[in-house]
């Protein structure tokens, strides 16, 4: 499948796992945080929806709290597959947006968020893993997850990149409000 440019209003913002009791065993956590921020922040300029998900609560906690407070229209999606796909309703909620792009930030990569991107990619959507906001206890099961989705389809992108091919062009309104984010 050939992947077209990364459109705002083609997008939307896919946050798997990011949750309070995981984040300290993830390598790296800190900067996935930034990444993931600076897309949620961006995002919310671009009007990209954000779907959230929490795999088993009762025993990872809830989303991130900066996660939460930047993204509060947000809409969240608990599991306890693996592959948020596999979920009863997870397919159905991704094509209610009408959006093609699936912009992928979360933990872990070799588990979740690897099993996810597979399915989303045989469901038809247009995969784009952002490196610095996925991770994993080890960094080579990430680096692993990351050629896996690679060779499955999957663009692999940055926040930077990802935010710059939604904003399109400079010396406008949109990007005046998206040059903080960046800097």
């Amino acid at each position: 499948m050939v992947l077209s440019n990364i459109d705002a209003k083609n997008s939307v913002l896919l946050i798997i796992d990011l949750q309070e009791l995981l984040a300290p065993a993830i390598k790296d956590f800190p900067n996935i945080l930034k990444s993931t921020l600076q897309l949620a922040q961006a995002g919310i300029i671009h009007g990209v929806p954000v779907l959230i998900t929490e795999q088993y609560v009762k025993g990872l906690g809830e989303t991130n709290q900066q996660i939460k407070n930047t993204l509060p229209n947000a809409t969240y999606f608990h599991k306890t597959y693996f592959s948020a796909c596999a979920e009863p309703g997870f397919v159905d909620k991704l094509k209610s947006y009408g959006k093609k792009q699936v912009i992928v930030v979360g933990t872990e990569a070799h588990v979740c968020v690897l099993q996810t991107c597979l399915d989303l990619i045989e469901n038809g959507f247009e995969v784009i893993i952002v490196h610095d906001g996925v991770g994993s206890r080890n960094p080579q099961h990430k680096n692993l997850a990351i050629e896996q989705l690679r060779q499955a389809g999957s663009v692999i992108s940055c926040a930077e990149i990802v935010i710059f091919q939604w904003t399109k062009k400079a010396a406008t309104p949109t990007f005046k409000k998206i040059l903080p984010i960046i800097k």
